[in-house]
């Protein structure tokens, strides 16, 4: 159900994106693509961003967030000049930004536009190069196009379009302060689109600072069926964390095994890879390359973990996973809430398995209390990491099983948020559904339910 200040669409699986006001071209290149019913919070929010209001659009993770700002944002951004891109859009990280990118191109080029990302581990000087040819629509982490700002590459004066997506999780990052700055070198006349999974606290400061007169629409309708996901705590100490993470892992991959630090990322990966668990790290260390063929190898079941800090936890998106294993207990409910998001997507069961030192007993208890999970941790029970039938979680089972290669997408293109994949199917296909298998079956028998 969508909640908003302005009256919502009764049914969104009746509505079309013409009905919407979307121009014939870019409906006409969201047909091509298989795309052609748009989810709620795409629904509320895309006619008021056409008529150039400001909105503040709160979904949660895979709901069409990108879709919702992408369509308008390339419906209404005029050609730039050199160096001085007329649309913008800040994400947390350079997955996401890549990510956002690529579902935005296919309509760009369909109305001739240029969209281009900048962030940090890619070549500065082919950024460069970009922004002075001309690009019309940035895509950007703050911390590299600041970076082009300082050097004179990039001039953000005639921004007319800005996007902040992700707003709390760059929140959560520490990178309001640079986001104000930059925001501030923006044209006043600017149309500003704020998409969050929350919109309090940091976020309603960035609301009430850039945003004017801006209607807000809130989507508690996920696009994807959940699974049943069993949360497990288990007591570690020092000297028996990592066996029980061997043990774990053993018994239930694919899995994301979420740890703090960088560095703590890189000796974790080599200790398991000692132990016979095929890994590969992504940390913010690792340059662009390295973290794609990291995705690349745990999604197509080469390497059976990904032990990763918190840079994955938003903006990846896997089919498959069957375990979350917090290594390192996360620094808030919050925090949990998007590490674990990671398994039990598209309807499969998943497993989360948090590792409580002696010492975080009491951080523990907080996030179990914030999400009403069961309180306490017991020591470790590979026995229990099943579902309710008996049968080990949706993955692949063991270290010998065949690996799962099918991947999903946030916008009906394939991984993620804008990953390639196939348009088939039977029925009418919703903006940002996901292609292929299980999560198409889930999507296609769910809008039948609701028409």
């Amino acid at each position: 159900m969508t909640t908003s200040t302005s009256t919502p669409l009764a049914d969104t699986d009746e509505v079309t994106f013409a009905d919407l006001g979307v121009p014939a071209d870019l409906a006409t290149e969201l047909d091509r693509l298989g795309i052609d019913a748009p989810f709620p919070i795409q629904s509320v929010t895309i006619p008021e961003a056409l008529a150039g209001r400001d909105v503040s659009g709160c979904a949660p993770t895979g709901s069409g967030k990108t879709l919702a700002f992408s369509i308008p944002t390339i419906a209404r951004v005029e050609r730039a000049r050199s160096r001085r891109p007329a649309a913008l859009v800040l994400t947390p990280t350079r997955e996401l930004a890549a990510q956002v990118a690529e579902t935005m191109a296919p309509l760009a080029t369909r109305r001739d536009r240029r969209v281009a990302t900048v962030y940090g581990g890619t070549n500065v000087k082919r950024d460069i190069a970009r922004l002075t040819s001309g690009v019309d629509v940035l895509v950007a982490t703050p911390g590299r196009l600041a970076d082009l700002v300082q050097r004179g590459a990039c001039d953000l004066s005639e921004v007319r379009i800005v996007v902040l997506d992700e707003a709390d999780r760059m929140a959560d990052m520490g990178f309001l302060p640079e986001v104000t700055r930059l925001l501030d070198q923006t044209s006043s006349e600017r149309q500003t689109l704020l998409f969050s999974a929350t919109l309090d606290g940091d976020v309603d400061v960035l609301v009430r600072r850039y945003q004017s007169d801006p209607v807000r629409h809130v989507s508690d309708d996920p696009v994807e069926e959940q699974g049943v996901v069993s949360h497990h705590f288990w007591s570690a100490t020092s000297a028996n964390r990592r066996p029980q993470t061997i043990e774990a892992l053993r018994a239930v991959t694919p899995a994301i095994v979420f740890v703090r630090t960088k560095r703590g990322a890189d000796r974790l990966a080599k200790q398991l890879a000692k132990a016979g668990v095929s890994t590969a790290a992504i940390h913010g260390n690792r340059n662009q390359n390295q973290r794609e063929r990291a995705l690349a190898q745990f999604a197509d079941g080469r390497v059976q973990a990904l032990v990763a800090t918190d840079v994955a936890a938003r903006g990846i998106h896997v089919d498959d996973v069957a375990m979350v294993l917090h290594y390192d207990l996360p620094g808030s409910d919050k925090d949990y809430v998007h590490r674990s998001g990671r398994t039990g997507r598209a309807g499969a069961t998943g497993i989360v398995v948090t590792m409580v030192m002696e010492d975080q007993q009491k951080d523990a208890r907080a996030i179990q209390r914030a999400l009403d999970l069961p309180s306490g941790s017991a020591p470790m029970d590979v026995a229990a990491l099943r579902d309710p039938a008996g049968q080990a979680p949706s993955g692949r089972r063991g270290t010998h099983a065949r690996p799962a290669t099918e991947r999903s997408s946030d916008n009906g293109r394939g991984s993620g948020d804008t990953g390639k994949g196939g348009h088939g199917g039977n029925g009418r296909r919703r903006a940002d559904a996901p292609s292929g298998g299980a999560r198409s079956r889930s999507r296609r028998a769910r809008s039948r339910s609701r028409r």
